[in-house]
């Protein structure tokens, strides 16, 4: 029993209140806001609010930094053997003021401490970042996640710190791609199944075979997450891939619900599987990844581009469906 083919269209989300374009360097004009570990918005490019960034001096908005493992080559110069992205850091200057010093010292100490609360440890003993928002005047928005890393200190120079002054910060990304807003949502989910008798003798098989194309817009590879929705007993995941030199490197891996506390999935429940990092979890909260076919369980990621993939779901029947969803990431904001 095939598949149906029906890419979900996400929901459009209330809008959300932006600041004004202005130029900035590298990436050219857009919104800019900052959204505190509270989720409170702080927007950045209001040039008639008490606080704005002062565009010149920004830096660290275009593509990662890569450290670079080579080896030498007999023939001269070196062969490149792995790139492994380095954490962004992101220069941030800007201008607070007041129409009196108990305003400005009142602003001045709140943006000091939305920035800086990145770095205390919440609930759970777990750090929260902030986000650099980036909306560009056609509607479609990127962020990344930062973190305080220095820089929140006045001029120290003649009529500074009385109705103004401005700070230098340094914001560090653990990651250093940028994130779309917007999520990729794919939606698959069996067909009608067919009577034996009606209208003639039919077979329909109790797996559900689906050979599909994913598309990821993004820079880079992403790490999705899968929802699959019972029944279903066994569900296998392939990447199909071919390299270069037709050596098949194709990837994939499966989930035994049998071998589980949970057992075979029922109508309408559910497993999450996350490839990075890796966990399953039934819709209550169960711990299943022993599930996996380990050691060959691959969870694969997604390249850029176009790719051939196929799901397979043993035990399925009406309402058996699967749901992928990732944010593509970019280089650059």
């Amino acid at each position: 029993m095939p598949l149906i083919t029906a890419p979900v269209i996400t929901p459009e989300q209330p809008p959300v209140e932006v600041p004004p374009p202005i130029e900035f360097p590298e990436i050219g004009y857009a919104s800019i806001t900052y959204i505190d570990p509270a989720g409170n918005r702080w927007p950045m490019t209001d040039l008639t609010a008490d606080w704005y960034t002062l565009a010149e001096g920004v830096s660290g908005l275009g593509a990662a930094k890569y450290t670079i493992t080579a080896d030498p080559h007999p023939r001269g110069g070196a062969r490149l053997r792995h790139a492994q992205p380095q954490p962004r850091t992101i220069v941030w200057p800007l201008l607070v003021k007041g129409s009196d010093h108990l305003k400005f010292t009142a602003n001045w100490r709140a943006l000091g401490r939305a920035f800086t609360s990145t770095l205390r440890v919440g609930p759970g003993g777990r750090r929260t970042p902030g986000t650099l928002e980036v909306a560009r005047p056609d509607g479609t928005v990127r962020w990344i996640a930062v973190y305080y890393y220095d820089g929140w200190d006045g001029l120290g120079q003649t009529a500074t710190g009385i109705t103004w002054d401005s700070a230098v910060l340094t914001l560090w990304c653990e990651d250093p791609y940028w994130v779309d807003a917007v999520p990729v949502s794919v939606h698959r989910e069996t067909g009608t199944q067919s009577d034996y008798l009606v209208p003639y003798p039919t077979v329909s098989s109790s797996q559900v075979l689906g050979a599909t194309t994913l598309e990821n817009p993004g820079d880079v590879e992403e790490w999705p997450s899968w929802v699959v929705t019972g029944p279903a007993s066994k569900i296998t995941f392939t990447r199909e891939d071919t390299v270069d030199d037709g050596v098949d490197a194709s990837a994939s891996f499966s989930l035994d619900m049998a071998k589980t506390p949970h057992g075979p999935l029922l109508t309408g429940q559910t497993v999450t599987i996350s490839t990075d990092p890796p966990r399953v979890r039934s819709g209550t909260g169960e711990n299943l990844i022993g599930g996996l076919n380990w050691p060959e369980a691959e969870l694969w990621s997604l390249p850029p581009g176009q790719t051939s993939v196929t799901f397979q779901l043993d035990g399925a029947g009406p309402g058996s469906a699967v749901d992928l969803t990732f944010h593509p990431r970019y280089e650059t904001a």
